[in-house]
């Protein structure tokens, strides 16, 4: 009888443990099997006001009454009053569309002024508007100056590099004053 034997009750295996020729599920001593039973809770079906099915009680389930569960998308979006969802009145609404017309149109104008070529240095930040200067150079001929007479140059404030350092030491420090 021992060729098909199958423990499966707790006296088949005495008091000692599993018996590993015996390829099945063994449970000596019902060790292991408690769990697999006590997890097997039933949950009823419970229902809305609507009618609908409440499938959040699933996930309720081992967790106190006064937990916050969201179990649902609409549960995430934030609860508001009726007063932040109004219409705003007409004075609202034209002072927001000319705030935001005086913003557009300064952002419009900026960029204009800065795509004309003569307001590209003032655009910059420089202070003068460039100079133009007609230059005649001493020696004339073909194979000087491109074969031009005169040259007209644009004189223009030379810009700061951002990423020079400093010219002057500003971290001195200065002593103090004797107290009073």
């Amino acid at each position: 009888g021992r060729a098909r034997m199958a423990p499966r009750i707790p006296s088949d295996f005495g008091d000692g443990g599993a018996f590993p020729e015996i390829h099945f599920s063994q449970y000596p001593l019902n060790m292991g099997l408690e769990d697999r039973d006590n997890n097997n809770k039933v949950i009823a079906m419970q229902v809305d006001a609507q009618g609908k099915v409440k499938y959040d009680a699933l996930v309720r389930q081992g967790h106190g009454k006064d937990r916050i569960i969201y179990s649902k998308p609409s549960d995430l979006l934030p609860k508001t009053d009726g007063a932040e969802l109004e219409k705003p009145d007409e004075e609202a609404v034209k002072k927001t569309t000319e705030d935001t017309r005086n913003a557009l149109e300064k952002l419009i104008n900026a960029k204009i002024s800065a795509a004309l070529p003569n307001k590209v240095a003032i655009a910059n930040g420089q202070k003068e508007p460039p100079k133009y200067v007609r230059y005649t150079p001493s020696q004339q001929g073909v194979a000087y100056n491109s074969g031009a007479k005169q040259r007209i140059i644009r004189m223009v404030e030379a810009q700061k590099d951002p990423m020079e350092p400093p010219k002057f030491k500003t971290n001195k420090k200065i002593p103090r004053g004797p107290p009073s």
